[in-house]
């Protein structure tokens, strides 16, 4: 008996010592519940939607003043369907509702036939616009159930700024594509970190070659890795599901560029401050999950609690999967274009700076 207490207290002080398994085995969880908690625990979600009044009765005018409508909706007035859809593609709003005339005789019984509301959303947004056209199918559902014993007074008319018909698939690629570009770059600290613990690093400084030469090589190699990395995701999704790309591919091919130097070059910070290859491992894990589920590729960020809105609107991952998700399908932008560039351009400037101030070669 006292041979096993022996061993069992050998084997977890063997186990605690080890951090990567210490880390995977407690705290990668921990961090997994901490952070979908922080997600999801938000409370109650307003969405902001462009909202076209060409009604203007007391009945249409009431409805967006109507608490129920206020819980769930953040309403934007405009004037004309064009101009709040205008607004909606330069992501202003993230979806929009139109009342047509005749809405007031409508919801009053006095009008023949049904009435069609207009919704317009975007499918590259699949789970807001999931959930905003419900939230609008609900309010259609309560006026009809109102006339009760009478054929139904209003329907649904869904609309899309899309102008392709596209797939389903086609509005994840971009989400992937960024995702894959980010865990490139990042993964990029631990054979850095493990050649110089090795001393790789060392010898090499001690040779005729340039450290800037080394460090280049690096970082090519790296890049044609993420370029071919794209290639093949476009690929098997043209191949496979049918995705095409809808915008410019020199735009398309300058993004993966940026993004990719952006995320390697954070890579090499990293590496400026892990001091062991474990230790490298830990932080890109601890990095990328938040950046993952928390930039808005995977879940809409109206979901999420404000605090967290703002950490997202600071993460590079925000910016690029924004700007891969406009170019490759034509999505609704969260910012414009040169926005994300000069995001994901001030990510990479400062990576560099920092990791060429602290970067050690042994």
């Amino acid at each position: 008996m006292r041979t096993f207490a022996r061993l069992t207290i050998a084997n977890l002080r063997s186990f605690v010592r080890d951090r990567a398994a210490l880390f995977w085995t407690i705290a990668f969880p921990v961090t997994f519940m901490l952070l979908f908690g922080a997600i999801f625990s938000g409370g109650d979600t307003r969405y902001k939607v462009g909202w076209v009044d060409l009604d203007q009765t007391p009945a249409s005018e009431a409805l967006v003043a109507d608490p129920s409508v206020d819980a769930v909706l953040d309403p934007v007035l405009f004037a004309a369907e064009d101009e709040a859809v205008a607004a909606m593609k330069a992501g202003e709003v993230r979806a929009v509702l139109v009342l047509p005339r005749g809405f007031g005789a409508a919801v009053a019984g006095t009008a023949g036939g049904t009435l069609a509301i207009r919704l317009y959303t975007d499918p590259s947004s699949a789970q807001t616009s999931a959930t905003i056209t419900g939230i609008v199918a609900n309010l259609v559902g309560a006026f009809n159930q109102a006339a009760s014993g009478k054929p139904p007074v209003l329907r649904l008319q869904a609309e899309s700024v899309q102008r392709q018909a596209i797939t389903a698939i086609s509005y994840f690629v971009p989400s992937i594509l960024a995702m894959a570009l980010m865990q490139l770059g990042l993964f990029a600290a631990i054979p850095i970190v493990e050649q110089r613990q090795n001393l790789i690093l060392k010898r090499i400084s001690a040779t005729p070659v340039r450290r800037r030469t080394f460090i280049a090589s690096n970082v090519v190699t790296r890049l044609l890795v993420a370029l071919v990395q794209a290639a093949v995701i476009l690929g098997l999704a043209r191949v496979v599901f049918g995705v095409t790309l809808l915008g410019s591919p020199l735009v398309f091919l300058g993004f993966v560029v940026l993004g990719a130097l952006a995320f390697i070059a954070l890579g090499y910070v990293v590496a400026s401050f892990a001091p062991t290859e474990d230790a490298a491992s830990q932080m890109v894990s601890i990095l990328q999950f938040p950046l993952m589920f928390l930039s808005g590729i995977f879940f809409p960020l109206e979901a999420m609690p404000g605090f967290l809105q703002g950490v997202a609107a600071f993460m590079p991952l925000t910016y690029l999967g924004d700007a891969l998700r406009q170019v490759m399908v034509g999505g609704t932008p969260f910012v414009p274009l040169g926005v994300d560039v000069l995001v994901l351009g001030g990510w990479l400037l400062a990576s560099f700076a920092v990791s060429a101030r602290f970067f050690r070669w042994q």
